[in-house]
C-alpha cells in the first residue's frame, strides 16, 4: 500500500486479490460463513447471528467482536446489505446507511477456478479510529495509513487461507 494522505473522511479503500483454483460455488461457502472468519482473522474473535438468524440473507444481522493490540476490545453489529451468491457478499458495519466501515466479498469466475477480491471501505461513519485521531488530529493521516497497512495484511492473510482451505477441501474430495 503506498502513501496516500488520506484523511478518514476521505473514506479510503483497500482492495486484495487472490486466484483459487476451486470454483466459485466452494469460494462462496467459505466468504459466506462469518462464523469460519474469526479462525481467518487476527483481529476478529467471535462473530454471531442476531434476530434468529442462521446464515447470510440480504438484511441479516451479526455481531461481532474484536480485539486490537492498540485499540483494545470492541464489538459491532453488521448487516448484510449485498447477497447474490455465489457472487457477492457485503456487510455494512453499524449503520447500513452511514457505515463506520463497508466489506466485500466477491467472487468471478476466472480460468477455470476463482477470482477473489476483498475490498473494504473506511468511514463515513464514526468509528473507534476517530477517537484516535481526534486525540492526535495532527496525526490523522498516519493513524488512516497504518490503520489501512494493517487492513491490507489482515485481507492478505484471510483470502489466503480461504485460498487454502477452498483448494484442500476441493482436492481431497477428488
Amino acid at each position: 500500500m503506498e502513501w496516500t494522505g488520506a484523511r478518514y473522511a476521505d473514506t479510503p479503500t483497500v482492495e486484495v486479490r487472490i486466484w483459487i483454483d476451486a470454483p466459485p460455488e466452494r469460494v462462496w461457502e467459505l466468504v459466506s460463513d462469518v462464523g469460519l472468519m474469526p479462525r481467518l482473522s487476527a483481529e476478529l474473535q467471535s462473530v454471531q447471528w442476531l434476530d434468529g438468524a442462521t446464515g447470510p440473507a440480504l438484511r441479516a444481522r451479526f455481531l461481532g467482536r474484536s480485539v486490537h493490540e492498540a485499540l483494545g476490545e470492541w464489538s459491532t453489529t453488521s448487516h448484510v446489505v449485498e447477497f447474490e451468491p455465489p457472487r457477492v457478499f457485503a456487510w455494512a458495519v453499524e449503520d447500513p446507511e452511514h457505515p463506520t466501515a463497508l466489506w466485500r466479498f466477491t467472487c468471478e469466475p476466472r480460468d477455470g477456478g476463482t477470482q477473489l477480491h476483498q475490498w473494504m471501505r473506511m468511514g463515513p461513519g464514526r468509528s473507534g479510529l476517530s477517537l484516535a485521531i481526534e486525540r492526535m488530529p495532527e496525526k490523522e493521516q498516519k493513524i488512516v495509513f497504518v490503520r489501512l497497512r494493517e487492513f491490507e495484511t489482515n485481507m492478505t492473510a484471510t483470502v489466503e487461507a480461504i485460498r487454502m482451505l477452498a483448494e484442500g477441501a476441493g482436492k481431497a474430495g477428488m
